[in-house]
């Protein structure tokens, strides 16, 4: 025998329980919208199921022989784009991106990850080796820490850039961690966007990407 009671329903103005052909509502089982895109996470949230939010369908743009900070991303299916107050603690996300790269040697480059002037993760400069038409990537996870108006949201992301060099066509890479509880805000509308930024004019310096894919995790 269960020691748990068995739920119970009113029917015609009297209290009996539930069963076992009876199903509790979903409305009754935790907050949000029950629907063949969600399912009921432990802190009794209706929660969309990890999948990819955003994909990339054309190389960006090349960013080459200039100091302006631009973006790397282009056009693809999906959105980048969240409305305000869509984020709950605990939403997690990934992000990869590839592309090409040349620089000269000593050249620096800085990576941000942003919404608007908001900036969620920041490689701060990295100095490059020679490198000539050579492939990179970048992967980057974020989750939301905090809810709330600035200086109340959280939102803490890590990445790694990677690269080939000329120099025995090896790997070399940098990683970089942000947490960002003073600009950040859930309660209003948040765009994902990744510039990038020279530090000179050198003809040399290009970069584009070739693909981005944004996920939900959790």
């Amino acid at each position: 025998m269960s020691i748990f009671p068995r739920p119970l329903k009113k029917v015609l103005g009297k209290i009996i329980p539930f069963s076992k052909e009876d199903k509790v509502p979903t409305f009754n089982l935790g907050d949000g919208v029950a629907d063949s895109t969600t399912f009921l996470r432990g802190d009794g949230t209706w929660a969309t199921v990890s999948m990819g939010l955003f994909a990339q369908t054309a190389s960006s743009g090349i960013v080459t022989a200039t100091t302006i900070e631009t973006t790397i991303l282009d056009g693809g299916v999906g959105s980048l784009s969240v409305p305000a107050n869509y984020f709950k603690v605990g939403d997690s996300f990934s992000v990869s991106l590839g592309g090409d790269i040349s620089s000269a040697n000593n050249e620096t480059i800085r990576i941000k990850v942003k919404s608007g002037s908001v900036i969620f993760g920041d490689t701060g400069l990295v100095t490059l080796p020679s490198i000539t038409n050579k492939h990179y990537q970048i992967e980057i996870r974020f989750t939301i820490r905090s809810i709330g108006a600035a200086g109340v949201a959280s939102i803490a992301t890590f990445g790694q850039l990677t690269y080939s060099k000329n120099a025995s066509n090896a790997f070399e890479g940098y990683d970089f961690s942000t947490i960002n509880n003073t600009t950040f805000s859930t309660t209003t509308s948040n765009t994902l966007d990744i510039t990038v930024q020279w530090g000179s004019t050198n003809a040399s310096n290009a970069i584009y990407s070739e693909s981005m894919i944004l996920s939900k995790l959790f």
